[in-house]
C-alpha cells in the first residue's frame, strides 16, 4: 500500500504545538484532529499550503506574524488603567475578566494585565494579539475521505472533544 500524501478531498489527521516568541507553549494538542483537506476547515495562516504533499508522520514547521495568526497587532486603545481602589476586589489578580460594556451597548471581555503601584490595568486585545508565532504541525494519517466526512470533520464537527480545527 502507498502511502499518502495531504492533498484536496484527504483526510488529514494532525497533531500541533504553536509556541510564543519565548519558546513558550501556548497550545498543545496531542490528541490527533483530523479534517478533509481542501474542505471549508482552513489552518490559521496558511497552513493549508504548508501541510500540502507531506506524509504521515512528516512535522512542519511555521512562522506566523500576527496578521497571519487571525490575532492582529496589539490595539494599545483596548488597554485601560485606572486606580485599584475604584476596582472592585474580585479584579484584583493577574488574568481576572472583565466585561466592560462601550456606549453602543456592545460588551467585550478584558483581562487583568497588571497591577502595581495602586494601579490596575486591563486589556482587551486577544493575549496573543502582536505576537510571532511558531507552529509545529505532526502529521498523523492521510487517507481517501469517505463520502460526506468533510461534513462531519473540522469546523462542521458537531460531537467532537476540544477544537476541531486550528484557527
Amino acid at each position: 500500500m502507498t502511502e499518502q500524501t495531504v492533498q484536496n478531498g484527504k483526510y488529514v489527521t494532525l497533531s500541533y504545538t504553536i509556541l510564543d516568541e519565548d519558546g513558550n507553549v501556548v497550545e498543545q494538542h496531542d490528541v490527533p484532529i483530523g479534517y478533509v483537506h481542501g474542505s471549508d476547515t482552513q489552518l490559521i495562516g496558511g497552513m493549508d499550503r504548508a501541510v500540502l504533499g507531506k506524509r504521515p508522520g512528516d512535522e512542519v514547521e511555521v512562522i506566523l506574524t500576527p496578521e497571519q495568526s487571525g490575532f492582529g497587532e496589539h490595539d494599545p486603545n483596548l488597554t485601560f488603567t485606572d486606580d485599584l481602589s475604584n476596582v472592585p476586589p474580585e479584579f484584583h489578580r493577574i488574568g481576572a475578566e472583565v466585561a466592560m460594556q462601550n456606549e453602543a451597548g456592545d460588551t467585550r471581555t478584558f483581562h487583568v494585565s497588571r497591577i502595581e503601584d495602586g494601579k490596575l490595568t486591563v486589556d482587551g486585545n486577544h493575549p496573543l494579539a502582536g505576537k510571532t508565532l511558531k507552529v509545529i504541525v505532526k502529521i498523523h494519517d492521510v487517507r481517501d475521505a469517505a463520502p460526506g466526512e468533510e461534513q462531519v470533520s473540522g469546523i462542521n464537527a458537531v460531537q467532537m472533544q476540544g477544537p476541531g480545527s486550528i484557527n
